[in-house]
Formats: C-alpha cells, sequence, structure tokens
C-alpha cells in the first residue's frame, strides 16, 4: 500500500508542471500561482471550519510554524515554480524535483540527527548524475534559459526547508487544517509579490486552458495530493522525498503524451539512473524508519 501511495503521488505532483504549462497560455506565471493559491485555500477553509466544523483553530504557539509553512511550501516553492515552467520544459522541470532528496537529506542529518546511511548517499549519487546527463543538452543549447535553472533550484531549497521543518515542527493538528493555513498564508503573502512582478504585464484570459489548469491544480495538486504528500511526510522526510525520485519517469511521459516535448536518448538514459538511485537509496530507508500515525 505505501509504495502505491508514493507511486500515485509521484504521478499527480509531475502532472502539476503540465497544468501549469497549459494555464501559462492564459495569464502570467504569479497571477496564475495566486489565484491557485487563493482559490485552494478558501475552499478549503469552507469545509474545514464552516462544514465539517469539528476542527479546532491554530494555537497561538501554533502560527509561527504555519506562517513558515506556507511562505517556504507555498510562496516560495510553488510561486517558483509557476516563474520556472515559463522558462523551461515540463519533462526538464521534473528531473530538476530529483534534488529536493539531496537537501532533505543534507538539512535532516543536521537539524534533525537522522543519520544517512553509505548506501542512501550512493543511490542519491547515481541519481545526480542521472540529472546532469539530462541536464547537459540543455546546458549546452544557446536558447537555453538559464535563470529557469537558478529559480528551480530556489523553488527546490524552499520545498525541502518546508519538508525538514514540517518533520521537526511536529505540529498537533491535522493535515488538512495543516494545508488549510499554508494555502490561505501563502496566498496572502504572495499578492504583494505578484503585484510588485508582474503589475504592468499581467494577462488573464478567461478561456479553457484557464479552466482546465486551474481544476487540476486547485483540487488534484493542491488539496489531494498535499494531504497526501503530508502523509508521506509524518513517516519520514527523506522516505517520502525519495519519491520524487520517480518524477522524471512520469514526468517525461506526460509532458510528450499531453504537450508533445520530444525526449532524448539523454532522458531516458538519465532515467534509468535516477530510478537505480531510488532503488537503492529509497528503500533503504523504507526499512529503518519507525512509522508515525496522521493525527486527526
Amino acid at each position: 500500500m505505501k509504495i502505491l501511495l508514493g507511486l500515485l503521488f509521484t504521478l499527480l505532483w509531475s502532472s502539476a508542471a503540465i497544468a501549469i504549462k497549459l494555464g501559462l497560455h492564459a495569464t502570467t506565471p504569479l497571477l496564475l500561482a495566486n489565484i491557485r493559491f487563493l482559490i485552494a485555500g478558501a475552499l478549503l477553509f469552507i469545509y474545514v471550519y464552516c462544514i465539517k466544523r469539528s476542527y479546532r483553530w491554530p494555537r497561538r504557539e501554533e502560527w509561527r510554524p504555519l506562517i513558515i509553512l506556507g511562505t517556504l511550501n507555498t510562496t516560495l516553492y510553488l510561486g517558483a515554480t509557476s516563474l520556472a515552467l515559463d522558462k523551461v520544459s515540463a519533462g526538464l522541470f521534473n528531473l530538476f524535483v530529483t534534488v529536493n532528496p539531496f537537501l532533505v537529506a543534507l538539512l535532516s542529518s543536521v537539524w534533525l540527527k537522522r543519520k544517512i546511511t553509505g548506501k542512501e548517499w550512493i543511490g542519491m549519487i547515481i541519481a545526480a548524475i542521472g540529472l546532469f546527463i539530462a541536464t547537459w543538452p540543455a546546458l549546452a543549447d544557446s536558447e537555453f534559459q538559464f535563470a529557469g535553472i537558478i529559480i528551480v533550484a530556489a523553488g527546490m531549497t524552499a520545498m525541502a526547508l518546508g519538508s525538514v521543518f514540517f518533520k521537526k515542527a511536529n505540529l498537533a493538528l491535522p493535515g488538512l487544517v495543516i494545508n488549510t493555513w499554508q494555502l490561505v498564508i501563502g496566498g496572502v503573502l504572495s499578492l504583494p509579490i505578484t503585484y510588485f512582478f508582474e503589475r504592468d504585464k499581467y494577462v488573464l484570459h478567461f478561456n479553457y486552458y484557464l479552466a482546465g489548469s486551474l481544476f487540476w491544480l486547485v483540487f488534484v495538486i493542491s488539496i489531494a495530493t498535499m494531504l497526501l504528500w503530508f502523509y508521506l511526510l509524518k513517516q519520514d522526510a527523506v522516505k517520502a522525498n525519495n519519491w520524487l525520485f520517480m518524477t522524471p519517469i512520469f514526468g517525461f511521459m506526460l509532458s510528450a503524451a499531453i504537450l508533445n516535448e520530444s525526449v532524448t536518448t539523454y532522458d531516458w538514459i538519465a532515467t534509468v539512473f535516477v530510478v537505480a538511485g531510488l532503488l537503492i537509496s529509497g528503500n533503504i530507508a523504507v526499512q529503518r524508519v519507525g512509522k508515525m500515525k496522521l493525527k486527526q
């Protein structure tokens, strides 16, 4: 069951880049992200506090962690995702998601005192080689926009920090409530950023690109997939992020099928390395980590 949940998360997570790419046919990156955050946050808030009414409000000491999570996971990571996908392909973006487990492993070893085994490091190094193989043709392309990779790297760093902080904070709140507040807080914090960078160049067309993109990003990604992400993080932050090693496989298939992006030999070779890294690194972590139940 845990393997199936990991694969489902990876498939859904990789589809987010496709949905954002389609949404960019209708609007600008930060505006798309902001609309997504506010709609998802508002819907969750109504469900949690107006319909369900069985969840408590955060206590005073819980607001600071929620603000940090909203800033890292929503404002910075998801905002950077929209910006980056305006410059790089969906397939390449999904491949760069594999950087995240390296950052989480490093931060966990320092912050959570979680020992990383030699086999785990070897697996992640193998996956990193695959990342370099796939990136090399793009780096050699004069039309490649290096700024996109910088933005992706910044977003991945924010996500890794959010993953480790979530584990360390160990909030006594259900994942649904945490996700609600990180979307609401992150969306509000994103408003001035969106206004500052896009106030003179924003575009907004109400068409099927916008409707389809927002439906998928709000209901499938921001709500359903993030709840699954929190569940996996509750088990172990490093293990959960190791599933991100699989995103290139689903990402390349989806981008080729839906966006008609080309998949090169470099991409497939890189995918082999990434999967090998997952098998060596990810499965080792599963055997060593004690399980924690998600508090409801």
